[in-house]
């Protein structure tokens, strides 16, 4: 069964300018690709290239121009055919994700069922989104506080010299549950200055606070840490797991990080069998991206996927986290339509 391989380059916007500790951006290109057997049948992907790993819109592009050479005869030799996309291709796993993303979706068209389904998964079990609230003048985080009223747990980007002021303006506008995530952003010392300040405040976990392959410093911290440490950029595939263990409680999986839908079941396996916490988390993405990673919902502990709640335009229907309810969709495949 021969695959067409198509794909169409999207630009979302954020409603607001998106902060982290490395910098803040609005405008993201992304790629949506389109996978055709012979029968008409689409499967629908996402890649959501980061340029903090090296991909672009534009890499995608190229990459996907040789993927399409070692695309699966049989869509629904899944396993094979991701490995396959990865021997041809090691670098450019925001494109891999795009492809495993369309061929899951394929699969689950064929089959009629929705991809929770085929995984024998149980939507319910799916614990509550947090929603992002991105580095801003003070006046602009209480307001983006004050508009996610509706979100019972909110993550809050730090990372810079002015995180006990930005953590007060939260403070004063809720006392709901609270994450914080410095993009790797701190220092050792700094992030162990900040630990009371972080307790002081009630928040619930840290993601990634010092640089990716600072495990020694991670190791110190966890040590005198009462708050779980979860670990984002230090943390791409199931083979970085193992050298984790004692360094944090956690990691966060991104598919335009590991690559597939498949990597990301067995960083969850990888994960579970070090006694470590599992987060799913997202780039800045449509709904199609963000359904591909919702399907895995059920497996985790900790859900961040709200990179569509952040669009002014989202192109697409998918998944949803209105309220924080992770909400799955019941259409076969991945169950993503346009808008």
């Amino acid at each position: 069964m021969a695959l067409r391989l198509s794909h169409e380059i999207l630009e979302i916007e954020t409603a607001y300018p998106f902060g982290i500790a490395r910098g803040t951006v609005q405008k993201y290109r992304r790629v949506w690709v389109r996978l055709t057997d012979e029968d008409g049948v689409e499967g629908w992907g996402e890649a959501d290239p980061s340029y903090y790993y090296g991909e672009t819109a534009d890499t995608v592009v190229a990459a996907l121009a040789t993927l399409g050479t070692a695309l699966p005869a049989d869509p629904f030799d899944l396993e094979a055919a991701e490995a396959r996309l990865a021997a041809t291709l090691k670098y450019n796993p925001a494109a891999r994700s795009a492809l495993s993303a369309a061929l899951h979706d394929l699969v689950g068209k064929r089959l009629g069922v929705p991809l929770w389904k085929l995984w024998g998964l149980d939507p319910a079990a799916a614990p509550p989104s947090d929603f992002t609230i991105g580095l801003d003048t003070l006046d602009v985080v209480r307001r983006k506080v004050r508009e996610a009223a509706a979100y019972p747990i909110l993550k809050i980007k730090v990372g810079t010299p002015d995180d006990r002021a930005v953590l007060q303006a939260v403070r004063e506008e809720t006392d709901k549950k609270i994450r914080v995530d410095a993009n790797a952003g701190w220092t050792l010392k700094e992030a162990l200055q900040r630990l009371p300040l972080l307790e002081e405040m009630g928040v619930e976990l840290i993601e990634q606070p010092l640089a990716p392959d600072d495990l020694e410093g991670l190791r110190v911290l966890r040590s005198v840490s009462r708050l779980p440490i979860i670990a984002d950029e230090s943390c791409k595939t199931a083979a970085d797991i193992p050298r984790l263990v004692g360094a944090v409680d956690g990691i966060n999986i991104k598919l335009a990080k590991c690559g597939s839908l498949r990597e990301a079941l067995r960083m969850i396996a990888v994960a579970r069998a070090h006694q470590m916490s599992v987060m799913i988390g997202c780039m800045m993405e449509s709904s199609l991206g963000i359904t591909a990673a919702a399907h895995l919902t059920p497996l985790v502990d900790y859900v961040d996927l709200d990179g569509a709640a952040l669009l002014k335009h989202d192109p697409f229907r998918g998944a949803s986290i209105e309220g924080g309810k992770v909400t799955l969709p019941t259409l076969p495949g991945l169950g993503v339509t346009q808008r």
